[in-house]
């Protein structure tokens, strides 16, 4: 007998690559998708059960599939379908508790991989260059998907003590970005003109969405000789763009603000269901985030097939082209640097240059 792979959060974009990719594993026997909406793509093969993570019915979808292995991708900043953030919030939170708890319940399961993000480790001014898996953050978050992830975690390491016969695998994702790319920060990319915060310049981070899936595989199966597959591992491209040279080859201009105004633009841009422009995502836009991976090369074995500026050229291709040339953008900003108001915030503010000819650090 194959084993037998649960999959939550089927209805996404995501889930649903990740359901037909798993079916084509020679290891696998069935696959069960479950969501608590029927979804707008095929699944292949898979046996799709509507169901709600958040209600104690999962465990007895859990029971009775003889589920073995348990891939938990229902951990969003967006929702599908109708709801806000409350609803968002109670399939992370909640939904995840549900889960684990009838995981703890099920003699079956021997496997568990929990998609995180790398948003726990939050963003703030005195954060180190480069976070790793163990790195405490200078402050956790107090609010939307980063504290959500947080509590996540949290519970997934007591489910961990109380079943230590489980394999858990927690996968920390940096921004998520390629074609079909459906989060916060690939909406605010998207926008005709960004809005950034004055006298900032942030290091992003980014992994494409194919990498997203096969990382994935990798984490379901039984662990190659020299590999683990369990324990709490980064996932991202090598190297780091910052948002100006994101703007740049996006052909896309930049609004420079002072912070309370980029606050006000938020909430004006969340109002109008343009953007979801949360107050942690205005905290990533300053201060921007960078997480080793080397742990995800050395122990869990695997290497990214795309780096984050391969990543962020997938997705600009997908947008088409932006309000300017990218070369008009990169002549503007150039104008900008050289003014001496410019360049004397600059120098306060620890900031040499934006451009693409200016070499990005490696966080290998």
């Amino acid at each position: 007998m194959g084993k037998v792979v649960l999959v939550t959060g089927a209805a996404r974009q995501l889930g649903g690559r990740f359901v037909r990719r798993i079916q084509r594993d020679p290891e696998v026997d069935r696959v069960i998708a479950v969501d608590a909406v029927a979804p707008g793509h095929q699944l292949g093969d898979a046996d799709f059960v509507r169901a709600d993570i958040r209600q104690p019915a999962i465990a007895r979808v859990l029971a009775e599939h003889s589920v073995d292995t348990v891939v938990h991708l229902d951990v969003s900043a967006k929702t599908v379908g109708t709801g806000g953030r409350t609803a968002v919030k109670e399939t992370n939170v909640i939904g995840t508790m549900q889960l684990l708890g009838a995981c703890q319940k099920a003699p079956s399961v021997r496997r568990l991989v929990i998609k995180s993000s790398t948003n726990v480790y939050g963003s703030a001014p005195r954060d180190p260059a480069v976070f790793t898996e163990t790195t405490p953050p200078k402050s956790l978050p107090s609010g939307g998907f980063a504290k959500d992830v947080v509590e996540v975690e949290g519970y997934v390491r007591g489910f961990a003590r109380r079943r230590p016969d489980v394999a858990v695998c927690v996968l920390r994702f940096a921004n998520i970005l390629g074609p079909e790319a459906d989060s916060p920060l690939a909406d605010y990319l998207s926008l005709p003109v960004l809005p950034t915060v004055f006298g900032y310049d942030p290091r992003l981070q980014f992994v494409h969405e194919d990498d997203v899936v096969d990382v994935l595989g990798i984490a379901s199966r039984e662990p190659r000789r020299g590999t683990l597959n369990s324990g709490t591992f980064n996932i991202a491209g090598d190297g780091v763009l910052l948002l100006s040279q994101c703007s740049r080859r996006l052909g896309r201009p930049t609004m420079p603000l002072l912070l309370p105004a980029v606050t006000w633009v938020g909430q004006a841009l969340r109002t109008v269901g343009m953007t979801d422009f949360s107050p942690e995502q205005i905290r990533l836009l300053t201060h921007g985030r960078v997480v080793s991976t080397v742990q995800m090369r050395e122990t869990l074995g695997f290497h990214p097939q795309f780096s984050t500026a391969e990543t962020f050229a997938e997705f600009a291709r997908s947008q088409g082209p932006g309000l300017l040339p990218p070369e008009a953008v990169g002549r503007a900003v150039d104008r900008l640097a050289a003014m001496p108001f410019a360049g004397a915030a600059g120098e306060v503010l620890g900031i040499t240059g934006a451009g693409d000819t200016h070499p990005t650090p490696s966080a290998r």
